[in-house]
């Protein structure tokens, strides 16, 4: 096989507040390393970009249940790959997986990653980027409360929480007795300065915690792997049935990648944000 080269996109330093395509640096293309003993290499298809991402680009102070960027290494996160070659058992070149990857056009990918590689079958008949979203690890994540007043008149049962701030004190006062709140992420506060943070009074309303007897909890998606196939035996039917309508927003390139994750820190998108690097889908 000719010997392969990739490009990446590398974080330049930490960030404090907003991110910008400043913070990060398309490198041009360099040889890939060869494949070790128990690692599988990719030809990385599609990306995603996701507010999780954020927290991982600032320098690590507390201890956290994902690592932070490293300065200089490609940027990492879930992806669409297509298996070049592999040591892993059950998987095999021409293989489509998702999973962790890296922001680049090839990745080894070493363990542990490599044990979360999830094979993708290939007559699901649905387009391969759904895995950066509903069919992948996202799948299993004004005047607000007027409006929320308006919409739910009854009470909210059931809230996932991906936002904090202003939209979870909204939340809160719309919530019905014995109401309950998944926490996956806070994406409100993931560019607040340390200034900021420290001016921030924080969420109000949290005696409706007690007076509505509300169970909040938080999770993150590796919690519930275990039930990735019966997920994907109840979400495949419904997309394809219409009874699920999912939304992208893609940009192509990996050029495109550094502008399409700071566009998600400021609403840019509209649907689930992607980056499409090649196009092999003939969906």
């Amino acid at each position: 096989m000719a010997e392969l080269k990739s490009r990446r996109v590398i974080l330049k330093d930490y960030v404090e507040g907003y991110p910008t395509e400043a913070h990060m640096e398309l490198l041009p293309a360099a040889p890939v390393d060869e494949a070790e003993e128990g690692s599988v290499l990719v030809k990385n298809l599609y990306l995603s970009c996701d507010p999780y991402m954020r927290p991982k680009m600032s320098r690590p102070l507390h201890q956290s249940y994902t690592a932070a960027f490293v300065p200089g290494a490609a940027i990492t996160g879930y992806g669409v790959s297509e298996v070049v070659r592999s040591s892993r058992p059950g998987l095999a070149a021409g293989d489509l997986v998702w999973g962790m990857t890296g922001w680049e056009d090839y990745s080894v990918i070493k363990p542990p990653f490599t044990a979360i590689l999830t094979k993708i079958q290939p007559d699901d008949g649905v387009p391969l980027s759904y895995y950066t979203g509903i069919l992948g690890m996202p799948g299993l994540t004004a005047d607000l409360a007027g409006a929320l007043k308006k919409r739910f008149p009854d009470g909210i049962d059931v809230y996932f929480e991906n936002v904090g701030g202003k939209m979870l004190e909204a939340v809160l006062l719309n919530m019905k007795v014995h109401g309950r709140i998944a926490v996956c992420g806070l994406i409100s506060q993931y560019n607040l300065t340390a200034g900021e943070k420290d001016a921030d009074v924080g969420v109000r309303n949290l005696t409706s915690l007690v007076s509505k007897r509300i169970k909040m909890q938080g999770f993150i998606e590796p919690d519930h792997k275990h039930l990735y196939p019966e997920y994907m035996a109840w979400v495949l039917p419904h997309i394809k049935e219409g009874r699920v309508v999912y939304v992208e927003d893609v940009a192509d390139g990996l050029d495109a990648a550094p502008a399409a994750l700071i566009g998600l820190y400021h609403g840019r998108n509209v649907g689930k944000q992607v980056v499409r690097l090649t196009n092999p889908d003939p969906k």
